[in-house]
């Protein structure tokens, strides 16, 4: 079943102004985690003592990416969070060398324990987002250790199991051609020449991140997500409220996405705006999320 934002929210999103996506909120506060694969760097804002919200960004993406997302939660009372990936811009040198015993790659095993690391250090349950391929990292943490979860979110998340690349709009039809790890490199050239066509603010942000970034995490998480594992069953069996968003623009068409919250049992909110709805439509994605979390729905 879809649900929908009321018209405030979607007015404040039509409202945004280019910002420095390097400044984090005012009163956020930076600090480490220990976790198998290293130490990963993250922001939190919000009372101490609320609930917790750990949003978790994808490939190529950081924290950051909820600059705007943080401020909504602190003033519902929330107490929120957001990480760098292993291999991501400020957790770039946590990797699968740190892993005991050393590994060569990055696999949803590194991410998951990672995810869950986070999880254990904290106040639990805890309300997830979990952003692109980080959905399904989220997914299949709540499927291994549900009760650290008290909602999850799929957001712009791999909607298809197996080979996930071939529902991509554009990349769809060359991906069964062209290895995982071999994508990495163009996908990363694609985001640099800004070819899905952020404005320049985001742009330039994701631009300098580059600098940090591991390749190879990026190469990895692509061929990964070639074999996408079918969490639906497991995930809807769990009894953890679903939300699974999207954007019209996204690269899985939203009638795929909606499919995937239908075999998850979940809500589903798709928005006027592309991949990345935490930054183009914070407000909207915010107050469903809230609403998930206060109610249990969508």
């Amino acid at each position: 079943m879809d649900t929908a934002p009321d018209d405030q929210a979607a007015r404040l999103d039509a409202e945004l102004t280019p910002i420095d996506w390097t400044v984090l909120p005012p009163g956020s506060e930076r600090d480490t985690v220990a976790v198998p694969s290293g130490s990963l760097a993250r922001v939190s804002l919000g009372p101490a003592e609320g609930e917790r919200v750990v949003l978790v960004p994808g490939m190529t993406g950081s924290k950051e990416d909820f600059t705007l997302m943080l401020p909504l939660f602190a003033e519902a009372g929330y107490r929120a969070e957001a990480f760098d990936m292993a291999g991501q811009y400020e957790s770039a040198a946590a990797g699968p060398e740190h892993l005991d015993p050393p590994r060569r790659r990055y696999t949803l095993d590194l991410f998951v324990d990672d995810l869950i690391a986070i999880l254990d250090g904290g106040r639990t349950p805890a309300h997830v987002l979990g952003y692109s391929f980080a959905g399904t990292v989220a997914g299949a943490a709540a499927v291994r250790q549900p009760e650290l979860f008290s909602t999850l979110t799929l957001l712009s998340a791999p909607p298809l199991p197996g080979q996930a690349l071939r529902g991509f709009k554009v990349l769809g039809p060359l991906s069964h051609a062209v290895p995982g790890r071999a994508l990495g490199p163009l996908f990363i050239s694609a985001l640099r020449r800004n070819v899905h066509r952020a404005p320049r603010d985001r742009a330039q942000f994701v631009t300098a991140r580059f600098a940090h970034t591991r390749a190879s995490s990026v190469g990895d998480i692509m061929a990964l997500m070639k074999r996408t594992p079918d969490l639906a069953p497991a995930l809807r069996a769990t009894g953890i409220p679903l939300l699974v968003v999207t954007g019209t623009g996204d690269v899985w068409p939203a009638e795929v996405h909606r499919e995937f919250a239908e075999r998850l049992g979940a809500r589903a909110l798709v928005l006027p705006t592309g991949h990345s709805p935490c930054e183009t439509a914070p407000h909207q994605l915010t107050q469903a999320m809230l609403a998930l979390m206060r109610n249990g729905s969508g």
